[in-house]
Formats: structure tokens, sequence, C-alpha cells
């Protein structure tokens, strides 16, 4: 990464804040605009832990922009279940979430609802349609300080975008992930950067280590499915896979799994070993007659239908996960498992930030996507990883 690269990037040494102490001190509570999925906030949850520690009596309010809002009332009760809520609920660093922005007319009563809030601040972290969001930022706080991330562009007479941009009172350069490549740089650090900028706050390095407090509940649960599966007190290991992702470039063929599964059984150090495979609900009919075609002995299916921890929970059970580059790449650090990930080379600081527990599978190309990683490669990572855990397995969990 170049310096100009890095001073676009990373908040200069001594740098004023962009949201004035003095504004933060007198401010009952803030808004933070955003569309983030549940891996952002993953890596984002430590910088809402600094803020909080920072302005404890100050409340920390968050808006999920749901960017696949529809008018199709089909659509709605999909869209209202989005996993992100449950960990948002959850966090002891949010005080309020929005949440119905996935029909025109409740996002348009959201938004009444949060200008009634009279909010002195409003930060706007959203890498897409940024000068869109800066507007719906200065029409919730009219009088509010607002500030967002801006995209840094050569386009001089680009005007919708630069009225867009004319509502931050201060902004933040947007990153380009092709920045990042080699760099070493990952998101934690941009999201730490972020705050550093907005906030003058500093998120420490292992605080922005993605970290999940699953309810008992769902820890019992968990604990409760993998017995009904016969899976526990058997000394069996347990690996987990994912294959599917929102972006199509980041899927990897569920025949795949299948594949892999039938190719590990074969070796006799695998042989015992029971699978999980992780399915999303719109894809459980064509994976359940799948799955039945090849009569894989140990091996369920999954789908975290009711709650987000569900998810967690059953993947601090297993002994490895392997995975495309989604949240559970994330999670498997947050819940200390191994983990093969599948990635892409466009993104890489989007990375499993624990190196200690985590492979990367690497599509082939540059451009690649996800697919044209073969059984045969994550089988040889996996074969380079070793075997997972043996006291873990015989522990009975």
């Amino acid at each position: 990464m170049s310096k100009n690269d890095q001073n676009m990037i990373f908040k200069a040494a001594g740098a004023p804040q962009l949201i004035p102490a003095e504004v933060l001190a007198r401010a009952r509570r803030i808004l933070v605009i955003t569309h983030f999925a549940i891996g952002d906030f993953a890596y984002m949850q430590g910088c809402f832990r600094a803020l909080k520690r920072a302005y404890p009596d100050m409340a920390i309010h968050v808006w999920v922009d749901e960017r696949r809002r529809t008018a199709d009332r089909t659509q709605w009760p999909h869209l209202k279940k989005y996993a992100v809520y449950d960990w948002l609920d959850a966090s002891p660093w949010v005080d309020k979430v929005y949440k119905e922005t996935y029909a025109p007319a409740l996002r348009a009563r959201s938004i009444q609802e949060a200008k009634e809030q009279d909010y002195p601040v409003l930060l706007t972290l959203t890498n897409l349609d940024s000068h869109r969001y800066a507007g719906l930022a200065r029409r919730i706080g009219r009088n509010a300080t607002v500030v967002g991330l801006r995209k840094v562009t050569t386009w001089r007479y680009d005007i919708v975008k630069q009225l867009g941009y004319r509502h931050l009172d201060a902004s933040i350069p947007l990153y380009k992930s092709a920045a990042y490549k080699d760099a070493g740089v990952h998101i934690s650090d941009v999201y730490a950067d972020w705050f550093a900028r907005a906030f003058g706050i500093e998120t420490p390095v292992q605080d922005r280590f993605p970290t999940v407090d699953i309810p008992e509940t769902w820890s019992r649960g968990a604990r409760e499915q993998l017995a009904q599966w016969g899976f526990s007190g058997t000394g069996a290991r347990i690996v987990f896979v994912n294959t599917f992702s929102k972006c199509r470039d980041r899927c990897w063929p569920f025949e795949r799994a299948l594949e892999l599964i039938a190719a590990l059984r074969q070796a006799p150090a695998w042989r015992d070993t029971r699978f999980i495979v992780n399915v999303v609900p719109e894809e459980l009919a064509r994976a359940r007659q799948l799955h039945a075609a090849a009569a894989l002995p140990g091996t369920v299916l999954f789908s975290a239908e009711d709650n987000f921890f569900q998810l967690p929970a059953i993947l601090g059970l297993c002994d490895l996960i392997v995975t495309v580059e989604t949240v559970i790449m994330h999670l498997a650090n947050a819940v200390r498992v191994p983990v093969i990930a599948l990635m892409r080379h466009t993104t890489p600081e989007w990375m499993p930030i624990d190196r200690s527990l985590s492979t990367i599978v690497w599509a082939r190309a540059f451009d690649d996507w996800i697919e044209t990683i073969g059984v045969p490669e994550v089988l040889a990572a996996i074969e380079e990883h070793g075997l997972p855990g043996a006291e873990r397995a015989q522990s009975g969990r």
C-alpha cells in the first residue's frame, strides 16, 4: 500500500476527530446508519464496545437498512427474520435497532420515528450508495452533526453524488479492497479507523477479534440437537461444512460438499467422522433431495431457522469448519474452532483474523469465483491442517 493510500484510509496521528468531543458529551443518543451484514458486526462490535465505554451515558441506536427492500409481501417474512437482528438485540453495546426497513411503507414509518428522536449526531457507515445515505441521515437529523463515508472519485461531473455528499458535515474516505492486496490490512482495522476518525476513540487490537456470547438456551439446544443426531458421546470428530453465501461468486456448489464428505470417508482416519452440512432455508428442499440421493452415513443437514445463536452454538461444538467466505468463516474464529476457508482474491481484507486457527484455500485466479476451487484442493488443505481435536472429540462435548 502506498503512503498516499495509507493517509486516505487510516487516521493520521493527532488528527482532530470529526464529531467534536463537546457534542458527544452532550448527546443523550446517537444514530448509526448502516446496511451491514452479520460479518460486519462480527468485527464492528468491538468498536461499539469502545464507544460505549468512552460515553457510557450515551445511547447507541443502529439503523439497519435492508437493501433487498420490496413491496412484494411474500418476501417480507424472510426479510423480517434477518439473523443480524438477533445478535444486535442481544448486544450490550447497542440500545435500539431499527429493523423495519424491508418494506417501503415500514421504512417511511421508521424514518418518522427516527426524526422524533431528535438525534444530535448521525454517522453513516455505508459502502454502497453512500451519497444517498448521507441524504437519509440529513433527512432524519436536519440540525444534527452528520458524518459519513464518502467515495473518493475522479468523476468531476457526477452531480448527484456531489449533491448527496453536501449533506455531510465531515466525511471519511471509503476504502478500496484493491489497496489492501498484500498489505496485511484487515477489515477490523478499517472499522477501527472509522470509529477513530469519527469519535476519537481507539479500539485495541485484541478487541477487534470477533466474539460471540451465546445464551445458555441456545447452547443447551445445540447439545440436545447433537444428541438427537446421535453425535454425542461417540468419540467421533464433527466437521461442519458450508457452501452457501448471499453472493453468487462466493458460493460453492452444494454437490461438492457431498463429494468432499464422500472422499474424506474413504480415508481410515476420517471414516467415523460426523458431518453437519449447513443449508440456507430457501435451498433446503433441493439439498434434502441431493442428500437423500447421496446416502452418506453420519451426515445431517442443518439450518438456523429460528435464531441467529443456533449457528454459533452448533459451530462451537464442532472440531473443524469448512466454509466459503461468509459469516461462518468469522464465527469459526469467534468460537475458536479451526476453519478451512474458501476465498476469492478480490477481498483479502476479509480473510479470517485468527491465522493460527485458519487455513485459506484461494480461488485459482484473481477474478475467479469460489466455484473454481476443486474438491482435491480442499482435501489437500484439510490434510495439511491435520486431524482436528482428538481430545475435544473424546470429551463427549
